[in-house]
């Protein structure tokens, strides 16, 4: 498995001279970014997810309602026309 690019960019700025140069303070405030956006990319993404499940779950009621309807009836043994009988007198 490769290693998640967020984390390969976190450990490539630790690792580089430039984070010497950081003080502590703004290297805690450019984690707080990367988790803040991390946070709202993960929660968009469970809100999507939830949306769809009762979206699904909505149409299958629906779709349960409809056929409901029809539940007693049955073509079977039914004739579409009847039959027109003449009498002959």
């Amino acid at each position: 498995m490769g290693a998640h690019p967020l984390l390969t960019v976190a450990l490539l700025l630790l690792w580089t001279p430039a984070a010497e140069a950081l003080m502590e303070p703004e290297l805690c405030y450019i984690l707080d970014a990367i988790l803040f956006l991390y946070g709202i990319i993960l929660t968009v993404l469970y809100c999507r997810l939830k949306f769809l499940v009762h979206r699904a779950s909505r149409q299958g009621a629906v779709k349960e309602k409809e056929e409901a309807i029809y539940t007693g009836l049955s073509g079977e043994g039914q004739e579409m026309y009847e039959t027109l009988q003449i009498k002959h007198s």
